[in-house]
């Protein structure tokens, strides 16, 4: 399903594809941000990674560094570094898989759900430690952000059902020389 880049290397037309996916999560974040906890971030991630493989990680990074400078490069910043890696390895790992569409499609359902229902466990271990937590007050913290959690992983769920049409398509859009 991934598109090849040729040995590996990025051409300026890569460099600028990622800049502007980079940007298109950014701005579908900014476009959903009076809806907590729903957003195309997963979608987004898992699409680019079942296409664009290990070079995925750019638009990602584009999309954290553009949140930092947006939003300010704060606390809350820094586990945006690593909470998004799990999805981009699960993903990767489910690239290599070969499977039937109507098996496809629900997994990776599945596995955006899951993120999103993990997101707040995740980010846990970074605010209990800068926040100087100790284990009740960390579990309380978890225990707390569940109902967020839940809606995550629902509108995770709802948006997975696009991933493999959209990789498809990615895969089809680059693989035209004209672009």
């Amino acid at each position: 399903m991934h598109l090849s880049i040729v040995d590996n290397k990025l051409t300026t037309r890569y460099l600028v594809i990622f800049g502007v996916l980079g940007g298109i999560m950014f701005l579908s974040k900014v476009m959903m941000i009076g809806f907590p906890n729903i957003h195309l971030l997963g979608l987004f991630i898992a699409t680019f990674t079942l296409t664009y493989r290990v070079q995925a990680l750019i638009p990602l990074y584009v999309y954290i560094l553009l949140s930092g400078i947006f939003y300010g490069f704060s606390i809350w910043w820094v586990p945006h570094l690593y909470i998004w890696l799990p999805l981009w390895g699960a993903f990767m790992l489910f690239g290599k898989l070969t499977l039937h569409t109507k098996i496809k499609v629900p997994l990776v359902m599945a596995i955006c759900a899951l993120h999103g229902f993990a997101f707040g466990l995740m980010y846990a271990p970074f605010q209990a430690f800068v926040l100087g937590f100790n284990l009740e007050m960390t579990i309380a913290w978890i225990i707390a952000g569940i109902p967020f959690d839940i809606i995550h992983g629902v509108s995770n769920l709802a948006s997975g059902v696009l991933v493999v049409p959209l990789a498809n398509l990615l895969v089809k859009l680059n693989s035209t020389q004209g672009v």
